[in-house]
């Protein structure tokens, strides 16, 4: 089994992250974006005050639907928090999305809730996530490569992020994915290019996305090991992290037509080109 503990041992880490300057605005959409999605709240560390009504809109239409944040909401926004955006909008996404993966991880069996033990003040988010945890789970090895990219692909089209839908991950087409196969990805369930176990990935990526709060995870563990099957939850974690991206109307493909390939390197982070 590969470090699904370290992965564990991270998100406890972030669901501890608490930047003092944000510990008020931190607690308020840790409950706006779960009570979007039926899901417990994160703990939060909080001082009571007031947070912004704008913020908090922001936060419960990225849980909801981020592809429809419109252009003058992202404005708005971005202009009230200025050089704080990025911290704010990672603070959103662990809102948002620890909820989902400690119901994933419920339904298969593991024990593992978000549990904030000692606050921490100093951890900056963009590097536990984006520069740490993101790479390990890249570096899972229990699923193989076209069902990571089967369920990479539905979380791009899912969140409509125009980088993502753009990118094929070369192992996975060695390993016999091919456009044939991805384009059964948006009507999975009538689809006789996948298999069985794909279709099942696909269903339980999207409760992960749309209804959290319903997910079984027996269908999956019919199909897959649980090794696997934690690895699948934790691509899903990794793959929504394009929230932030398009949440900011910054997910442009790099490719004006087709498609561009890419690795995933050995430090688990992709390799373009």
């Amino acid at each position: 089994m590969a470090d699904t503990g370290g992965v564990l041992a991270d998100l406890t880490r972030l669901v501890a992250l608490s930047p003092p300057k944000f510990a008020d605005l931190n607690a308020a959409v840790r409950e706006v974006c779960a009570a979007t999605i039926g899901c417990p709240p994160l703990p939060a560390e909080s001082r009571g005050g007031p947070v912004d009504p704008m913020i908090t809109e922001f936060a419960e239409q990225f849980s909801a639907d981020v592809s429809a944040i419109t252009a003058a909401q992202r404005a708005a926004y971005t202009e009230s928090l200025g050089a704080d955006v990025a911290t704010v909008t990672l603070l959103i996404y662990l809102a948002d999305f620890v909820p989902r993966v400690a119901a994933g991880l419920r339904s298969l069996g593991v024990d593992w809730s978000p549990q904030a033990g000692d606050w921490d003040h100093h951890t900056d988010p963009a590097a536990l996530l984006l520069g740490r945890m993101v790479g390990r789970i890249g570096q899972l090895t229990d699923l193989d490569p076209v069902s990571t990219e089967v369920v990479r692909l539905r979380v791009a089209r899912a969140h409509n992020c125009r980088l993502c839908k753009s990118l094929r991950e070369r192992s996975a087409l060695e390993a016999g994915g091919s456009e044939d196969l991805y384009d059964g990805i948006d009507d999975y369930s009538h689809s006789s290019v996948l298999s069985p176990a794909h279709r099942a990935a696909l269903r339980y990526t999207d409760a992960l996305l749309w209804t959290p709060a319903q997910i079984d995870g027996a269908e999956l563990l019919a199909h897959y090991d649980r090794d696997a099957a934690v690895e699948l939850t934790f691509d899903v974690l990794r793959n929504s992290c394009n929230k932030i991206a398009v949440s900011l109307g910054a997910d442009a493909a790099r490719v004006s037509e087709g498609t561009e390939g890419y690795r995933i390197g050995p430090d688990g982070l992709p390799i373009y080109g």
